[in-house]
């Protein structure tokens, strides 16, 4: 999986899974959550997004199925 440390007050990292589609999203707040069935090119237009969060919040995080992938502190 690819990750990228992204420039965001919400986001830390994302990764991307680009043969399951899988979008991997890590928040500052620790939380990991995997979107599932995500396809590469809103990957990409996720990144190159003037803000992330903004575009997150609009195109992914009410659009896709996930589930959390948090480890226990």
């Amino acid at each position: 999986m690819r990750r990228h440390a992204v420039n965001s007050s919400v986001l830390q990292t994302i990764g991307y899974d680009a043969r399951d589609h899988i979008l991997e999203v890590e928040f500052h707040t620790g939380r990991v959550y995997q979107y599932l069935g995500v396809p590469p090119t809103v990957c990409d237009d996720l990144l190159n997004a003037g803000s992330l969060g903004e575009f997150f919040n609009r195109h992914i995080r009410d659009e896709y199925r996930f589930v959390e992938i948090t480890k226990p502190a």
